[in-house]
Parts: C-alpha cells; sequence; structure tokens
C-alpha cells in the first residue's frame, strides 16, 4: 500500500500504525522526516538526490510493510517485522547523515 493522494501531494503522512515497538520507531522516523523536508530546500543537491532517489521510496516502502504487518498472521508478522526494523535502520541512518550535512 503506497501513499494516499493527500500524502503524495503534502509529503506527510495521514496516519500512523498502532502503538508498537514498530510504529513508534516509525512515528519517530516521521518525525525526523518532516523536520528534513523543512529543511530540504537549503540541501546540497546531492542530499536532494538521496532524499528523492533513495529515502523516499524506501520511506513510503517501510509504511507500506507497517500496514501488512498489521493485517498478518503471527508468522508472517514476524518476517516482516524483522525486514521493517532493517528498513527503519536504513532509513535513520540516510536521514541522520544529511541532518548532520545541513
Amino acid at each position: 500500500m503506497g501513499p494516499s493522494k493527500e500524502e503524495r501531494e503534502t509529503g506527510m503522512i495521514a496516519e500512523t500504525p498502532t502503538k508498537t515497538a514498530e510504529s513508534t520507531r516509525f512515528t519517530t522516523l516521521a518525525l525526523l522526516r518532516d523536520e528534513l523536508r523543512l529543511q530540504m530546500h537549503l540541501a546540497k543537491a546531492e542530499f536532494r538526490d538521496e532524499w528523492n532517489h533513495r529515502l523516499e521510496p524506501r520511506f513510503w516502502e517501510l509504511k507500506s510493510k507497517l500496514d501488512r504487518i498489521e493485517k498478518a498472521s503471527a508468522e508472517t508478522a514476524v518476517e516482516l517485522r524483522s525486514a521493517a526494523k532493517l528498513l527503519t535502520d536504513e532509513l535513520r541512518d540516510g536521514y541522520e547523515r544529511i541532518r548532520k550535512s545541513l
């Protein structure tokens, strides 16, 4: 499940998953992401490229995985949680790298 029309137009998430460890990490990432979006107009082209072509697609992939976790069976949820944790870590590292460079 990709971003809604409103999410694509505003770049902001419209809703967050229920409060689980994954959703807490997602909320933290979403807040960092939103903060960085405000600073991107000042960013260098190399960071815009990373943001647009690497981090943004991965952010929406993570949101989709978390949505699937909520609907998945227990066995499938364990696999999805593991993949979501790796993706969360990757996104956090990318956002922090940009934040430190701004």
